[in-house]
């Protein structure tokens, strides 16, 4: 069965940058129609922080998020990265990479992607 195989986080200082990668663990053939990356905190619910169509590249970001954070894909089909700039302690949270056939979305029941990945830590303290 395919997975989602994140990388890339880690602790750093309020500020300070981080860049995140996700990939599938096997090609399958085909290409997902979006993938994104969302992330939980403990005590909170999970958030979506940005996704990515990739027949077009269109990109939507999370309101927390917007400006500092850019979502890209990779040059290999099924891979997105995260650049995570002017990171805050509130960032604090697991990230999770995830990717849909039809349709992704930051918010409600498009939120819910087909296929996540196991998530990685990332840590600003202040």
């Amino acid at each position: 069965q395919v997975q989602l195989l994140e990388s890339g986080g880690g602790s750093v200082q309020a500020g300070g940058s981080l860049k995140l990668f996700c990939r599938a663990s096997e090609y399958t053939g085909s290409h997902y129609a979006c993938m994104g990356w969302f992330r939980q905190a403990p005590g909170k619910e999970r958030e979506g922080v940005a996704i990515i169509y990739s027949w077009d590249g269109r990109t939507y970001y999370g309101a927390s998020v917007k400006g500092r954070f850019i979502i890209s894909q990779g040059s290999i089909a099924n891979t997105v990265y995260l650049q995570m700039n002017s990171l805050k302690p509130e960032d604090t949270a697991m990230y999770y990479c995830g990717a849909d056939s039809v349709m992704c979305g930051l918010h409600g029941p498009e939120s819910n992607l087909s296929i996540w990945g196991q998530g990685t830590q990332v840590t600003v303290s202040s």
